[in-house]
Parts: structure tokens; C-alpha cells; sequence
């Protein structure tokens, strides 16, 4: 069978970093037992677990095993329930042998049971949908909708409405990492002569003005607009993604500040000055959607770059460490670093992808 490009592999090595990130996390107090690594697996079952271990352990892998499945499928049909339940139960095995490293985490041989079954549940659903003809009928409309080579663009536009889940400074505003960077290298190079090196700022970052905020909110809004354009060319479609997009972002906003501070504040960050660049951001895309590909892709680099400069120019949030103390707090804290990573890095992962589209296509 012809092999063929897809979204599902990006999106499986994607889901793959979550898990890493979720099951490792937070990544400190390394040591050694002097017990092999896989003794949990012949331990006695744990005495004390609940209805919620159970659901976050079995639905965790079950997206994974969906998407390793479709991935199979879509360029082999050879085995690809047992495969994709074979690795993604290989990488369960893994996660859960470097959890006796680590003193915050523990393995469990039911943790690792449950994720097996939650893959084989993702990969059954994903090779009952192909024979349904479900998967057959989702290529021939991405085939209508989207150009050959959209498993790039396509992964990112999925992850986009999830990295808008963590609370940032600037709704929409996604990769600031100046301060941070700025912080963290700093104490690398405490106690070294390379610590005179960094240059140092007279004044601390202030917080935007609401005219800033409005352009933050507007680029941020515009950029995945201006990505789902440089692998959608029918014009009716690009405006139906610009109102997805717009709906999606909002979601997830929402969604993000009914966790952070509760439901009674859930439309606390729709200030006029969100409301004026939400506004202006669908008027501006709406206006672009007869552009070429290649020069939504040019833009793209344009907004991206006056956007990071102006977002990272920003302090954090002031509510930035009570926010990161809620999610940190119980059922968050396996998921709190994720979301944040996606924030920080989904601007320059776009950032490539723009380059990579302006590069590639011909003129």
C-alpha cells in the first residue's frame, strides 16, 4: 500500500512528549533503590486508588492509541490495533520503570495495566471508525480542504486551543519567554565571570497598555488564522477556519481562566481592549483570506515577529504565582507543565513552519 502523508504521526510524537512530560514530572530528586527498576511489576496491587487514577490513567493513553492506530492505518493496514497498543504499552512500561528513580512519582503495575487497556481502547476505536469508512471519508475531505503537504500546519492547529489552555499574561498571548529565559540563565551562570555577560535591563518589564493589549490579542488571534491559510486555498473554507479559529480560541480561554480562578471569574479577561482585538483580528483575516499561500506565510513571519517582540516586552501575570500554585495543586500538577511548554513554544514552532512554507513553495 502507497504510504501517505498524515497528521497523526506529528500528533502521536506530540501526545508522546505529553505523556513523557506528565508521567516524569517534575523532573528532580533522581536516586537509586538498588531495586530493579521493573519490581513493581511483580508487587502486590496498591491497597488505596481511586475512581479518578483509574479514568486519568485508562483515558490518557487512549488518544495515543487512536492516533498511532490512524497513523498505521493510514500508511499500512498490518496489525494496526496490536502495533499501536504494542507501542504505545512499550512507552507506558518505560514511563512507569523511570518513575522508581524518582521520589515524587510511583510505579504501579495497575497504572501500566490501565494505560495498555486505554491504547487497545483508542486503537479499536480508531480501526472501527476506518472500517466503517469514517477514516476513509476524513482523507477524502481533508483532500478537498487542505493542500498535500497540511500535516505540519494541521498538528499545529490542534495543539493551538490546548496551549491556550495554561493562564497567560495577554489572552492569546502565547511565547513569552523572555523573562523567564532571563531568570533561568541567570542562575546557570551564578558564581561564573559569564554572569557579568548578560546584559541588564535599567527597568523592570511594565505591563502593557491597553492599545499593546489590543495588538497582542489581535496577532495572536490572526496567526493561526494565517496558518490554517497556507494549506487551505479555497476562500469560503478560509472563512469558515477564521470563525473556527476565533470559537476555538475563545473556548479555550474560557475554559482556562474557569480553572485558574474559578467559574464565577470565567469572562473576567474579556476586557474591552480582548474584545476590540478579537474584533479586529477577524476584520484583518477576513480581509487576507484572498492572499496566496506563500504571502499568508510571509505575513505570518511578520505578525509572529512583531508579536513576540511585544508580548515578551510584558511582564508576567500578576496573578502568575497564584495561578501556577492552583494548577500545581492535586490533579493538575500532571498537566500544568504541559499546557505550559505548548504556550512557550507553539509561536516559534509556527515560526519554523512559516519559514519552512516560504522556503518550499515556488515562486
Amino acid at each position: 500500500m502507497p504510504h501517505h502523508k498524515t497528521a497523526a504521526w506529528p500528533l502521536s510524537l506530540a501526545f508522546i512528549a505529553l505523556i513523557v512530560y506528565a508521567s516524569l514530572y517534575p523532573f528532580t530528586g533522581w536516586r537509586d533503590q538498588d531495586i530493579p527498576p521493573w519490581h513493581y511489576l511483580l508487587a502486590d496491587w496498591p491497597r488505596y486508588w481511586s475512581g479518578f487514577d483509574v479514568m486519568a490513567n485508562t483515558l490518557g493513553y487512549l488518544p495515543l492509541g487512536f492516533l498511532l492506530a490512524l497513523a498505521i492505518l493510514r500508511t499500512s493496514h498490518r496489525a494496526p490495533v496490536w502495533l499501536a497498543t504494542l507501542l504505545a504499552g512499550v512507552l507506558s512500561l518505560l514511563m512507569e520503570s523511570l518513575q522508581s528513580y524518582l521520589p515524587a512519582r510511583v510505579p504501579s503495575n495497575v497504572d501500566l495495566l490501565l494505560n495498555v487497556a486505554g491504547a487497545w481502547f483508542g486503537a479499536i476505536l480508531a480501526a472501527l471508525l476506518e472500517r466503517m469508512g469514517a477514516i476513509a471519508r476524513w482523507h477524502r475531505w481533508r483532500a478537498r480542504w487542505f493542500v498535500a503537504d497540511a500535516q505540519g500546519a494541521l498538528a499545529l492547529l490542534a495543539l493551538w486551543p490546548v496551549a491556550l489552555l495554561f493562564p497567560a499574561a495577554v489572552p492569546f498571548g502565547l511565547g513569552q519567554v523572555y523573562e523567564r529565559l532571563e531568570t533561568g540563565l541567570a542562575g546557570v551562570l551564578v558564581n561564573t565571570p559569564f554572569l557579568e555577560w548578560l546584559p541588564l535591563r535599567e527597568l523592570e518589564l511594565q505591563p502593557l497598555v491597553p492599545g499593546a493589549e489590543m495588538v497582542c490579542v489581535a496577532m495572536g488571534a490572526m496567526v493561526p488564522c494565517l496558518l490554517g491559510f497556507c494549506v487551505i486555498l479555497a476562500p469560503a473554507r478560509r472563512i469558515l477556519l477564521v470563525l473556527a479559529v476565533l470559537i476555538a480560541g475563545v473556548v479555550a480561554t474560557l475554559m482556562s481562566a474557569a480553572m485558574s480562578y474559578g467559574p464565577t471569574h470565567a469572562w473576567a479577561w474579556l476586557s474591552l481592549p480582548v474584545q476590540t482585538g478579537i474584533g479586529l483580528a477577524a476584520v484583518l483575516s477576513l480581509m487576507l483570506v484572498p492572499v496566496p499561500a506563500r504571502v499568508c506565510a510571509s505575513l505570518m513571519l511578520l505578525v509572529l515577529g512583531i508579536y513576540l517582540s511585544i508580548i515578551n516586552m510584558a511582564p508576567a501575570s500578576a496573578y502568575f504565582a497564584n495561578t501556577l500554585q492552583t494548577w500545581e495543586q492535586g490533579r493538575f500538577i500532571r498537566f500544568h507543565g504541559v499546557g505550559q511548554w505548548l504556550g512557550w513554544l507553539w509561536p516559534y514552532g509556527s515560526l519554523l513552519y512559516a519559514l519552512s512554507r516560504v522556503w518550499s513553495q515556488p515562486r
